[in-house]
């Protein structure tokens, strides 16, 4: 059985995403040596052992908000969120974690949100629908103070338009920004990881003009986590309404 399986199927970490990211960690040992990698194979006569605690949130995207929070000292302590690309809820469980009083989850997906925030009341799952068909209504007429967005497969290029009427005056918007994802169609990469620092850039530039051409200033933006040449580095952007 693969590594991370075991650790789900025994009951060690909720999901094989926090399961994997404790390997990739070294928080975990096989047989007393550090398990670099989440296909290794348990048996029978193996010994697994976790060190540490387990990941804080439902999904690795809440250590990526939390950073956001720190980064740009935000305060969501009583406030209205917005999670637009929920899925699992890390984003979601995050705001929560930090004093959020009602989070909107949003996911055009269906049965993805962790089931501990499907039964807290201050979340209201939003599934099945696309941000372009979401009402103010369906956010029970109460625009948000943060809207936070973590997309995949599209350019923030298409969600910008629709924000202005969910967000309160004087709101901020984080958004996980995706080089990969902003030069789609554009380029090729290989393996398609972005490596070149320099059309990262292009990539945030992009980015502004997009929000700008919606009504939004990008105030500051951050790296999610350390650059790792395997894996395409990507942005977390604070914006606000002009």
């Amino acid at each position: 059985m693969r590594l991370d399986k075991w650790l789900v199927d025994n009951g060690r970490f909720e999901s094989r995403e926090k399961a994997q990211l404790a390997i990739r960690e070294g928080n975990v040992l096989l047989n007393g040596s550090v398990a670099s990698k989440p296909s290794f194979t348990v048996g029978e006569a193996d010994q697994v052992t976790v060190l540490g605690p387990g990941l804080r949130y439902v999904s690795r995207g809440g250590l990526k908000l939390e950073k956001a929070i720190g980064a740009f000292q935000l305060d969501f302590s009583g406030k209205v969120v917005l999670d637009i690309g929920a899925s699992t809820g890390g984003f979601t469980d995050c705001a929560l974690q930090h004093g959020a009083r009602r989070v909107f989850a949003v996911d055009v997906g269906r049965d993805q949100l962790h089931k501990s925030l499907l039964n807290n009341d201050k979340v209201v799952n939003i599934e099945g629908l696309h941000l372009r068909e979401l009402t103010l209504q369906l956010m029970e007429n109460t625009p948000a103070d943060f809207i936070v967005i973590d997309v995949s497969f599209i350019s923030l290029e298409y969600v910008f338009p629709f924000l202005g009427p969910f967000l309160q005056p004087g709101g901020r918007i984080v958004a996980l920004i995706k080089p990969q994802f902003e030069m789609k169609g554009r380029r090729r990469f290989k393996n398609g990881i972005i490596k070149d620092e320099k059309v990262r850039g292009e990539a945030l530039e992009m980015v502004k003009g997009y929000a700008s051409a919606s009504g939004y200033t990008l105030l500051n933006f951050v790296p999610t986590f350390e650059d790792r040449q395997e894996k395409n580095v990507e942005y977390l952007g604070l914006f606000v309404a002009e």
